[in-house]
This record gives C-alpha cells, sequence and structure tokens, in this order.
C-alpha cells in the first residue's frame, strides 16, 4: 500500500501515524505488511469485500425526498487499529456510563431525585418527547432499563470523547461483524499475526444477556426479536441478529396478548413470548397506549410488560436518557449517582433552550455544528464551516423559532484513519460505535462499528449521509 502521498496533518489525531511516516507502536507491524502488500493485491482484496457485502444483501435504506433507496454500505478494507490498553480505557469509561444512565432512568421514572436536588431542570426531562408518563412507577428486570447501548465515540488530541449514546433501538453492530468477516478473509495471515482481539461472541453474548431478563428467570426462555417489517431501514440487521441470537423474527401482527402475557402465533399453536428484542419505536409499540393508529406494535404489550410477563430490550422511555439536551448534562448524573469523576468527557454542549448558549450559537453558526435534539442519522444538522451563508440564514430562522429544539457544539477535528481511496492511501474522519450490553453483568466485546467519513474532507459518518464502515482491530501488541 502506497503511503508516500499520505496526507498528514499534525493538527488532527492521526489513528495509525504519530508523525509522517512514523506509525504508532502498536500500528507499526500492520504498516510494515500494508506497504510490502502490492497495489493490485490489495485493490483485489478490496474488490472482495466489496463483492460480499453486495453477495449477502449487507444493506441500508437512504430516505429522499421521493423515496426510499436502498444501497449496499460502502465498507474499506484497511482496519482501524487500538491497543489493547486503549481498549481497556474506553471499556472503563462505558461500564460507568451505561451504570449512570440505567440509574437515571430508574429515577427519572420513580422519585425524580436529581430534578428534586436541582441537579437537571424539569422542563429538561418533563419536556423532551421522548419521555414516557406511562413508564411513571414502572419496575423494569433486574433494574436494567437499557439492555443495548450503541455509544458514539471520538477522539481529538485531547482523547476519547462521547459524541452521543444510542438508547432506543440502536442499530450498527450487525455491520461491525459482517466487517471483521470480510475483512478478516481478506487479510487472514496479517489478522492472526496482529493478535486481534474476537467480536465474534457477540450474538451468544446477546443471547445471555436478554435470556438473564426473562420473567421469573424461566429457563430456556423464548426470545423474539420485534421488527418494523421489510421496509424498515435496518430490516437487513434485524434478520442478520434474529439468526445470531437464535430469535424468532416476528412482526406486530405475528404477536398477541392473551391474559396478561404475550404469545407467538405459530403453525403448531400459540406459544408464550418471555424476551421481546424490540426494534420498533416507543410510539408504535402498543397502540392501546402511546399511537391508536400503530400497525406495527401489539395491543396490550404494554400491560402484559408492566405485570412483568415479558420482558422488553430496551425498555419502553429510554430515549430520554439519549435526548441531546439531556446528554449535556451526563457528566452530572455521573458524579450524582456514582460519586466519581467520568472517565469519558461529554463534547462541550450549548443547550438553546437557554437565552445566552442561543445568542453564542446564533452569532457563531459558522463554527458550530447545530443539532436537534431528538434527530438522528446525520438528518436535521448544520455543519457551520461546510455550510452557506444562505443555509445559515434558513437554519437560523428555525432555530429562533424553537431554541429548545437545538443544541450546539463546536466542530471536532474527528480523528483520521487511512483508506484505500483510488488505489492509494488517503485519511478520512471516522468515529466509533461499541455496543454495550447489559443484563446480570456488563458485556462488551472488544470492537465497534468504526464509521468513516468517505467524502474528502467531511466530518458526517452517517451511512445516509455518505459515510461508510471499517473493521476495528483491538490489538495486543
Amino acid at each position: 500500500m502506497d503511503f508516500s502521498l499520505y496526507d498528514f496533518d499534525p493538527a488532527i489525531y492521526d489513528e495509525m501515524f504519530v508523525a509522517e511516516g512514523q506509525p504508532r507502536e502498536h500500528c507499526r507491524a500492520v504498516v510494515e505488511a500494508l506497504r510490502e502488500l502490492p497495489d493490485d493485491d490489495l485493490n483485489t482484496i478490496q474488490e472482495r469485500v466489496t463483492r460480499s457485502f453486495s453477495q449477502e444483501g449487507i444493506t441500508f435504506t437512504v430516505y429522499g425526498d421521493e423515496e426510499a433507496e436502498e444501497r449496499i454500505i460502502p465498507i474499506d478494507c484497511v482496519p482501524r487499529l487500538l491497543a489493547l490498553a486503549e481498549w481497556r480505557e474506553l471499556e472503563a469509561g462505558l461500564v460507568q456510563r451505561i451504570r449512570t444512565l440505567n440509574l437515571f432512568l430508574a429515577d427519572v421514572y420513580g422519585d425524580c431525585r436529581i430534578v428534586k436536588d436541582g441537579v437537571i431542570p424539569a422542563d429538561v426531562i418533563l419536556g423532551c418527547p421522548q419521555y414516557r408518563l406511562a413508564m411513571r412507577g414502572v419496575g423494569v428486570p433486574n433494574d436494567v432499563w437499557v439492555t443495548i447501548c450503541g455509544t458514539d465515540i471520538v477522539r481529538t488530541h485531547e482523547g476519547f470523547m462521547v459524541l452521543e449514546d444510542n438508547l432506543r433501538v440502536p442499530s450498527g453492530v450487525s455491520y461491525m461483524i459482517a466487517n471483521r468477516k470480510a475483512v478478516k478473509a481478506g487479510l487472514r495471515l496479517l489478522y492472526r499475526r496482529s493478535r486481534v482481539q474476537d467480536v465474534e461472541q457477540y450474538g451468544s453474548l446477546l443471547r445471555q444477556t436478554l435470556c438473564e431478563l426473562s420473567p421469573g428467570g424461566r429457563p430456556d426462555p423464548c426470545v423474539a426479536l420485534l421488527t418494523p417489517g421489510t421496509y424498515n431501514s435496518a430490516f437487513y440487521e434485524h434478520m442478520f441478529l434474529a439468526h445470531e441470537i437464535g430469535a424468532e423474527l416476528v412482526e406486530g401482527q405475528d404477536l398477541l396478548v392473551n391474559d396478561g402475557f404475550v404469545y407467538m402465533r405459530t403453525t403448531s399453536g400459540l406459544r408464550r413470548v418471555d424476551v421481546i428484542y424490540r426494534r420498533v419505536d416507543d410510539d408504535f409499540l402498543d397502540p392501546l397506549v402511546f399511537r391508536e393508529d400503530s400497525l406495527l406494535g401489539v395491543p396490550g404489550l404494554m400491560n402484559a410488560f408492566k405485570r412483568g410477563n415479558v420482558a422488553l430490550a430496551n425498555a419502553p422511555g429510554t430515549g430520554v436518557a439519549d435526548d441531546k439536551s439531556v446528554y449535556a448534562y451526563v457528566p452530572e448524573m455521573v458524579r450524582y449517582y456514582l460519586g466519581e469523576e467520568p472517565l469519558l468527557q461529554n463534547v462541550e454542549t450549548r443547550l438553546c433552550r437557554r437565552p445566552e448558549d442561543l445568542e453564542y450559537t446564533l452569532d457563531n453558526l459558522e463554527h458550530l455544528v447545530v443539532k436537534r435534539v431528538g434527530e438522528s442519522g446525520g438528518y436535521g444538522m448544520l455543519v457551520g464551516p461546510h455550510s452557506t451563508p444562505e443555509e445559515r440564514d434558513a437554519y437560523a430562522k428555525t432555530l429562533r423559532a424553537d431554541p429548545a429544539d437545538y443544541v450546539s457544539q463546536p466542530t471536532l477535528a474527528l480523528s483520521r484513519s487511512p483508506c484505500l481511496i483510488d488505489g492509494h492511501a488517503e485519511p478520512r474522519h471516522v468515529d466509533l460505535r461499541p455496543f454495550v450490553l447489559t443484563g446480570n453483568e456488563t458485556r462488551i466485546v472488544p470492537g465497534a462499528f468504526c464509521r468513516v467519513a468517505l467524502r474528502r474532507g467531511s466530518l458526517v459518518v452517517n451511512s445516509s449521509q455518505g459515510g461508510g464502515g471499517k473493521d476495528l482491530w483491538v490489538v495486543d501488541l
């Protein structure tokens, strides 16, 4: 692989190089091996990786103004590397964070001490669209509200930071596993030499975690994965995960509630369901409680859940903890609930609901990233340095109309990692989404869905906005 034209910028943290041409210690062996690999061989590996995604139908859906388009997710064959010691630090921070968020959810649907003690304003919680009154006073198995969390991590010269927490129906783990399978097959010898930590056990760990939520500790519980159906943007992942964990893939019409228990229709009759890994948003889960026009959910599901006859992962109402306004208070939550200092820092965040933060944001739009508090996937976002004056003027009008719906953050110099672009190495901005599982204990496989901003200079890594993926190798070197 040719690194001779690699654009090293000392102002931006590079995941592979500490200086121009000088690899980081844990990357040295991989860089040397890539340099010795003929360009034709690496291009062939890239073609095989891309073809494997196409053949297996590893897709996502982009929603345009007129119609939805299904695409193969782009994948880069050059892995991103983390030293095992770095991963252990990241892992400790993720465990601390999910403990905090589970305590926060139990509190805001219980006594709400954090509001009474003045740590978070009441309107930030009660005004959040994802706060579910139906969950007030409801207990959850093992006090675990968030069974599966996908936390987005970025790195700059200042270290790792949490960009956001995804607690409702986090997606992308299938890409982590598919990336590993494809890249490992193409670079098998290098993979073995690098002592890469395995991620293939994710499915078995997820199954174990879900089973630990089973009502009454029922042995060999029936686990179902509830999908909105084939037209959902993540339907490939739903099929993949159902197979990985040995769960039944069901839609709302496949389930019914009878006498407070959930049953699945099968060819041999009704079968009781104990645990539901739901990939359906709160609003559509139960038309008797949430949106009455929903055809995706199961009438009576919330009653069965509240009676403790079925477990839902993640619990309804977890979205209040990944609201971008609430995110700003997570460091204070860590101190409040655990009496500890946060091991992972937040990105500096201004809440436009505060008059002083709104004015600062409006005065500095060309330098900031501004986001709607309830959006995801890169939608509803302004990246100031990459915007036009006309776009900023239009965005400012919507911002003034509803300031509480927006937060702003500095434009970060996200770390970069080498990618194979047109046959040679070019740096591209990257982030990480590790997946945190919580049942009787917290489990994290040493890997992540590494997202890449494939467009030159872009900071937006979301697949829906032109991003792609690459394999993350946690190496013990």
